[in-house]
């Protein structure tokens, strides 16, 4: 079953509150993304370890849910 876009914002919210985040559905299918995320959370991050945070926040939902997520951080 696939991974609504709000529910995947819900998820990434939920561990990095401060983030902004744009979602686009690259197939019209619900289950290939690319996403932009920026948050304070990434300064001084590596981009390795923004991604391991973005995708700690999905909840082992990345690989089964969700399909494919393209990820794009920035630190504010």
């Amino acid at each position: 079953m696939p991974l609504p876009i709000e529910e995947i914002k819900k998820l990434i919210k939920d561990s990095i509150p401060d983030a902004s985040i744009e979602i686009e559905d690259l197939m019209g299918d619900n289950n290939h993304y690319s996403a932009t995320i920026t948050s304070s959370k990434f300064n001084n991050l590596s981009k390795i370890d923004q991604h391991k945070l973005v995708y700690k926040s999905l909840k082992g939902k990345m690989g089964n849910e969700l399909h494919a997520l393209s990820i794009t951080t920035k630190g504010k």
